[in-house]
């Protein structure tokens, strides 16, 4: 896994900036209709989870350490499209696709933050942004009635925060590729 994040250190960056512009649109502009927020979710989700997918499948790291990674895009990439499919049957459904994306997301990274723990410093950013995911999903299963301003503001902190986890992670493992850069290419 150390492998895999520390060659493909950009992903987390680009899912980290999605993460960020998704919470500043959402944040700056909350008297959108729901239908618009719906489609903001539903692009982010799938992007997320294709850059995600990305990164587990272009890795030569062994398929164990890439499974959680594939998980969460091949779960962001289900989601996405589903979202943008059935926009009003969504609507209905968003609260339900957010915690559970949340939840699950969050789980995982947790997950990957402790397998990665003796590997790599930084991990603890990792982890943040799971317990953060999973904060965020029992938000929304124990206050389904939050008005939709509120919900529109909470979504936007949650992206931005997650995002600025992420590109933390992804700089602080971009800092160990530069590291490990000049082994492998003399190897080559």
């Amino acid at each position: 896994m150390l492998e895999l994040l520390s060659r493909f250190w950009w992903t987390l960056v680009l899912r980290g900036i999605a993460a960020i512009v998704f919470g500043l649109l959402a944040w700056f502009w909350p008297g959108v209709t729901l239908a618009v927020l719906v489609l903001f979710f539903g692009a982010y989700v799938l992007v997320d989870g294709l850059i995600a997918l990305f990164s587990a499948l272009s890795g030569r790291s062994p398929a164990e350490s890439r499974w959680v990674v594939g998980l969460v895009g091949a779960l962001g990439v289900l989601l996405g499209v589903l979202t943008l499919w059935h926009p009003a049957a969504a609507a209905l459904a968003l609260l339900m696709y957010l915690a559970a994306w949340s939840l699950v997301t969050g789980v995982l990274q947790i997950v990957a933050a402790i397998r990665l723990r003796k590997e790599i410093q930084g991990e603890f950013w990792l982890g943040l942004a799971g317990a953060l995911s999973i904060a965020f999903a029992v938000l929304l299963l124990v206050s389904p009635a939050i008005g939709a301003l509120s919900i529109i503001w909470v979504i936007a902190a949650y992206a931005v925060v997650y995002g600025v986890a992420l590109l933390i992670l992804g700089f602080k493992v971009r800092k160990l590729h530069h590291g490990v850069t000049p082994k492998a290419a003399g190897a080559h």
